[in-house]
């Protein structure tokens, strides 16, 4: 499973990500954040292929990405 991590505090709400996101499973959520700004949230985590696209293009580095283990060893 890949998990997409946003640091939703330095989130300018720029939106560059949603349209890169080949996947289309990045939109803003109805959270804001202190800077007032609606943050970006990943709708389905499963789906996400870990291309890389939204932490290349995010230009305030909000994206942390992680290839879950799946369990076993």
């Amino acid at each position: 499973m890949i998990k997409v991590l946003i640091n939703g505090e330095k989130c300018k709400g720029c939106g560059l990500c949603i349209q890169v996101c080949p996947k289309r499973i990045l939109r803003f959520s109805e959270n804001i954040n202190s800077m007032g700004y609606n943050i970006i949230m990943c709708t389905d985590q499963d789906a996400c292929i870990l291309c890389k696209s939204c932490a290349l293009v995010c230009p305030d580095v909000v994206f942390t990405l992680q290839k879950q283990d799946s369990g076993g060893k």
